[in-house]
């Protein structure tokens, strides 16, 4: 984690927030000199199933990356031999606890539950710093819908990939149906959502659910690692800017996309970090980029 124990004026900061810890994950800064925070689902005795407490924590954790001027880059990962295995029974909008009784303020109370595990996992999303996923062994239904809310996913060559929820005869509601779409292509994410077959990490990379591939859970560790660690160096308000651009151009026009990028960068490309990447470019020399 963040180092230092910190005095009165580090109380409240979102490092010493971190510090306080969490239930289901276990967040973390590897290496002091990166810029690189691991927020790791840490329920392995579960197989890191999506608890009331885990839907409560991802999005505190994110917001608290969001803010805090040592992240540059995030690492989603889990601990144990498999990365999720989707939500667990008996929590609030899983299968196992359909409303009873009165149908009108039942199903308005489980419409409130979907919406707020549905913000949860957007909140990975909305998190400005980019979150790099690593997934290894079974990724299962709201595990694919976890790592559909990263920017960049990773897998090891072990790990597989399935939406069940139709095997559970419910739909999908965790935002799936929504990304994947946009990440495959309609045409597979149809056939990954209304089949619940389980794809390998190679049919993951060659629809591009993945963008790589790694031999070992190692391997993926330090790959990611450094991909996190390459983007930490990068200037922040490019990167930020960049994956904010690049969210809001998914759901608008062309057009529209163009317009919005021109008008972040009339005011963006007055920042020091552009005159500094311009300097070091002529003097040869790696740039130093501006601290959030």
């Amino acid at each position: 984690m963040a180092g230092g124990g910190g005095g009165d004026g580090d109380r409240g900061s979102p490092e010493a927030e971190l510090r306080r810890g969490f239930k289901t994950l276990a967040v973390t800064r590897p290496d002091p000199s990166a810029a690189v925070y691991e927020v790791r689902l840490n329920r392995p005795a579960r197989l890191n199933a999506l608890s009331p407490d885990a839907f409560a924590e991802i999005p505190r954790a994110m917001a608290l990356l969001d803010r805090a001027p040592a992240a540059r880059a995030v690492v989603l990962s889990a601990a144990g031999p498999h990365f999720c295995a989707g939500i667990e029974l008996g929590s609030p909008g899983s299968p196992a606890t359909a409303p009873s009784g009165d149908p009108a303020p039942a199903a308005e109370g489980l419409r409130r539950a979907i919406l707020e595990m549905q913000a949860a996992l957007t909140a990975i999303e909305r998190c400005r710093k980019p979150v790099v996923a690593a997934v290894h062994g079974a990724c299962v239904g709201g595990g694919v819908e976890v790592v559909a809310a990263c920017d960049i996913r990773c897998c090891s060559k072990d790990a597989t990939f399935v939406l069940r929820e139709v095997d559970m005869a419910i739909v999908a509601d965790l935002g799936a149906l929504q990304r994947l779409p946009r990440i495959v292509g309609y045409g597979n994410a149809a056939d990954l959502a209304l089949t619940g077959r389980k794809i390998t990490a190679m049919e993951a990379k060659e629809m591009g659910l993945v963008t790589r591939v790694f031999n070992s859970k190692q391997e993926l560790d330090a790959g990611v690692a450094k991909i996190a660690k390459e983007i930490s160096e990068k200037s922040a308000w490019a990167v930020m800017g960049t994956k904010a651009v690049l969210l809001r151009s998914r759901d608008i026009t062309v057009e529209q996309g163009l317009e919005h990028v021109a008008t972040w960068n009339a005011a963006m490309l007055r920042s020091n970090d552009l005159e500094e990447a311009i300097k070091a470019f002529l003097e040869k020399r790696k740039p130093v980029f501006s601290k959030l």
